[in-house]
């Protein structure tokens, strides 16, 4: 009787872990399969075909990765305090490098999309010689596709295509502002269909357009300019805590080994986190000015 009561309870617990692990295991795989196809189908926005389980795949490995190198780092075997700190840690760590393919997504979109803003002043100004030399508004934008300069080539490209196999010029057009996102090309579209509808003098339109661009593109370097040492004040600030501790931790591992062990420590590094996190977001407040 005295070992019927241990072994019940001994089943009932591992029925219970393997009801909650698979659980746990199946909505990570629906999390990981609805976030990669969302990031491989955006990555095809930008023009660049990765197949969604290799996304997830990349995602897991420097999710194992980093949590392990935390855990090792941060962790500690000999209290469970050190055990639930490193876990803490870690699982911030690796939530943060699974994520870390839409963290490259934003970046490599946020650069397209300054290059695409460049190209296009240039690019109005080519279709409105074009315009007035006699070509059509059409074949002002298959100019611009056959100088291939990337990616607004890339992206009219598109537009030519809807528009050649059954989809109308507004629908086309108001597409490529969808996919592109840039306040440029929206100004450029809405001056587009207000010519197309009212005759207006289009090229015209597109010559004041690409100088209103330049100008602003003038303003914002300038702004850039002013700002670069609030910028750069933000970046030591942000990791200044991050190189002291990594010298500290080479020169003198007895004394941070147990302060990265203790619950205190812990406590004192997540406040350190915190306070740089408002204090970046602070200055890129001051010095992000809307032109």
């Amino acid at each position: 009787m005295t070992i019927i009561i241990p072994t019940l309870f001994m089943f009932s617990f591992a029925g219970i872990t393997y009801v909650v692990l698979s659980s746990l295991i199946s909505g990570a795989e629906v999390y990981s399969q609805t976030y990669s196809q969302e990031t491989a189908t955006e990555f095809e926005n930008i023009f660049l075909f990765i197949p969604p389980k290799r996304i997830a795949d990349i995602g897991w490995t420097l999710c194992v990765a980093v949590f392990l190198i935390l855990f090792l780092l941060v962790g500690n075997f000999r209290s469970s305090t050190g055990i639930i700190a490193g876990v803490l840690v870690a699982s911030a760590g690796a939530y943060g490098a699974f994520h870390s393919p839409r963290y490259l997504l934003n970046y490599l979109k946020r650069k397209r999309l300054e290059t695409f803003n460049l190209q296009l002043a240039e690019t109005l100004v080519n279709m409105s010689n074009a315009l007035k030399a006699g070509f059509s508004i059409m074949q002002a934008f298959e100019a611009v596709v056959k100088e291939g300069q990337r990616p607004i080539s890339q992206e009219f490209d598109v537009f030519l295509k809807q528009a050649r196999v059954g989809v109308s010029f507004s629908d086309a057009i108001e597409n490529l502002g969808e996919r592109v996102q840039s306040d440029d090309l929206t100004l450029v579209i809405a001056a587009i269909e207000t010519a197309r509808k009212t005759g207006g003098n289009l090229t015209e339109i597109l010559e004041n357009i690409s100088h209103t661009i330049r100008q602003r593109m003038r303003i914002e370097m300038r702004i850039k300019t002013l700002t670069a040492q609030g910028r750069m004040q933000g970046i030591v600030a942000a990791c200044m805590p991050a190189i002291m501790g990594g010298i500290l931790m080479v020169m003198k591992p007895d004394i941070m080994l147990p302060f990265l062990h203790s619950a205190v420590g812990v406590l004192v590094i997540g406040i350190v986190i915190l306070l740089i996190i408002v204090g970046w977001l602070v200055i890129k407040k001051i010095i992000d000015i809307d032109v």
